[in-house]
């Protein structure tokens, strides 16, 4: 126990030093692709680098104290006065426990988090591993709404990132969950994610999953697929018990938000997409005499192979050979894009086809190999007009073809980690553009945090609400029965009408101090207090014990399915 009306934590591996009195809680958040310390009663945040995942392993600090409140430190970095915690003569260890316990679901509503991977943080052998087929997302949902702590959920698993969102009933606990679910189905242990996940909290949560959507957290900036696939996660989600209204919202806020950032600042105009950044790399790579003669072979026509065949298109190919199971999607192609003969071939022919290609895009959702070393090193050698390497750009995650294969002599291998070459030619151009995206995010975030702020209190408003409900029944008919049943019913109804608006004048001051929908300066800490004084005063249920419920039923139901 030391004492202190106020705090530095000087950190030596950065030269930051962050200072704070006495009344303001310091949170270190810490995660491999970036440490922050933050206040959470403001919006400010320090970031620190993100390739310094040992960062709290290796830095000093240093905290200066004087004498004047006691204060002690804990494992969310906060600042508690004496008054907070008892004396060790006052309250045994155990007894401390059972209040520390306690205080998780006395204090602590629901929260948003997202636990992620991307392409920042995590290598493509981490993301394959961890990839979860559109087809299983409504499986996973189910999955991760069953763990203890997990009251809602979405998955959002694409080439470069996969993020799971979950609404919490406990953020620790909620973490703990979701991290070992994603080791069961990836079969990667806990502490190697640990090293490549990073975790979000509400407020940062919302705006990531905004800036996700307006193209600002791709590889390819202002790339407009990612749009797309957060407009599945609603379409997919749709209906699936666990896609509930906190997360449900959250994504149909950030599509709304993708497309006004697209519109107001046309951040995606000359954007390049993974597809294309694919076409640009394979030319890049490719001798400029040879791009007229260059044979292509395009495995998959799904979404990203369509768009590889477009692209490749515009770059002036005129004959591309498609690998797919069937034919329909590849009709489909042909009849948008008629200018160039597209022939297709089943895959029982692909290795006959790779033997006479010298540039082959895969892009199928295969778990599997579809091209090992050994397959590989039976095609033969391609001419020395197209350079005398035959490329392979494989942007599916997992990928389809084996790492070990550019082992092979005259054979190159790229996969979507390798892109960075290609975008960071175009990322200057709309980094101006994403500025002006920052603005509208940050306002849309203001939005979306008050009208979910809003949900807290929204059992005790309907709890409020019925009480003085009941009470205006009851008076209503003992006031009815002493009149009689003479009464003419215009005057039955002036007298309902009269119970009904006191109610509501009554009602009004307290409902206006439950409402938070932005527009005024009350917080939600506020709102809060308000909520919890109401509960008292008319000895409503709380939140929090619907909250402590909730976790008692879920860990009841999951110990019946178990037995």
């Amino acid at each position: 126990m030391a004492a202190a009306s106020g705090f530095a934590i000087s950190i030596s591996s950065v030269n930051c030093s962050i200072k704070a009195n006495a009344d303001t809680r310091l949170k270190i958040d810490n995660c491999s692709n970036a440490q922050r310390v933050r206040n959470p009663s403001s919006t400010s945040a320090v970031r620190f680098h993100p390739r310094t995942p040992d960062f709290f392993n290796n830095f000093s600090y240093r905290i200066d104290v004087p004498e004047t409140r006691s204060f002690r430190l804990c494992s969310r970095s906060e600042l508690a006065s004496e008054s907070e915690i008892p004396s060790k003569s006052s309250i045994s260890a155990l007894e401390l426990l059972k209040t520390s316990a306690a205080d998780r679901y006395t204090k602590e509503t629901s929260s948003i988090l997202v636990v992620g991977f991307n392409y920042r943080t995590a290598p493509i052998e981490i993301r394959e591993k961890l990839s979860v087929p559109e087809a299983q997302w409504p499986q996973a949902i189910g999955e991760l709404c069953a763990l203890n702590h997990i009251e809602e959920a979405a998955v959002l698993s694409t080439c470069n990132r996969l993020e799971i969102y979950v609404v919490a009933l406990s953020q620790h606990r909620g973490i703990k969950e979701v991290t070992e679910w994603m080791s069961k189905i990836s079969s990667v242990p806990v502490s190697e994610l640990c090293q490549h996940r990073f975790l979000l909290f509400n407020k940062d949560a919302t705006q990531h999953i905004f800036e996700v959507s307006s193209g600002l957290d791709s590889l390819v900036l202002g790339e407009g697929q990612i749009l797309s696939q957060v407009k599945q996660v609603v379409k997919t989600g749709q209906g699936v018990p666990g896609f509930d209204r906190k997360i449900s919202g959250l994504f149909k806020h950030a599509i709304t938000v993708g497309k006004r950032v697209r519109t107001e600042t046309s951040i995606s105009t000359g954007s390049v997409s993974v597809s294309s950044a694919a076409v640009e790399l394979a030319m890049m790579k490719l001798p400029e005499s040879s791009h007229d003669l260059v044979r292509t072979l395009v495995v998959g026509a799904g979404k990203m192979g369509k768009l590889v065949i477009k692209h490749l298109a515009a770059k002036g190919c005129r004959r591309i050979v498609v690998v797919n199971r069937t034919e329909d999607k590849v009709d489909s192609i042909r009849q948008e894009i008629k200018d160039v003969a597209i022939d297709y071939m089943p895959f029982s022919e692909l290795l006959t086809c790779a033997a006479e290609a010298d540039v082959i895009f895969t892009c199928t959702a295969s778990k599997s190999l579809l091209f090992s070393k050994d397959q590989v090193q039976t095609l033969p050698p391609v001419g020395s007009d197209v350079g005398g390497l035959r490329l392979f750009v494989d942007i599916a995650v997992p990928r389809n073809v084996g790492s070990c294969v550019s082992d092979i002599e005259n054979v190159q291998v790229y996969n979507v980690d390798d892109l960075e070459e290609v975008v960071s030619a175009n990322k200057e151009d709309r980094l101006q553009r994403a500025m002006e995206a920052q603005a509208i995010i940050a306002e849309e975030v203001k939005q979306f945090e008050a009208w979910k702020d809003s949900l807290e209190t929204v059992p005790t408003i309907k709890k409020l609400r019925a009480y003085a409900e009941r009470i205006r029944a009851s008076e209503l008919e003992k006031c009815m029965s002493k009149l009689g049943d003479d009464l003419p019913k215009n005057e039955k109804k002036a007298i309902y009408d009269l119970s009904i608006g006191i109610v509501n004048k009554l009602l009004h001051g307290p409902m206006q101090h439950l409402r938070c929908d932005g527009t005024d300066n009350r917080g939600l800490s506020e709102i809060l207090d308000n909520m919890h004084a109401l509960n008292r005063i008319f000895s409503l249920d709380t939140e929090i014990s619907v909250l402590e419920q909730k976790i008692r039923e879920k860990v009841k139901q999951n110990k019946k399915v178990a037995s």
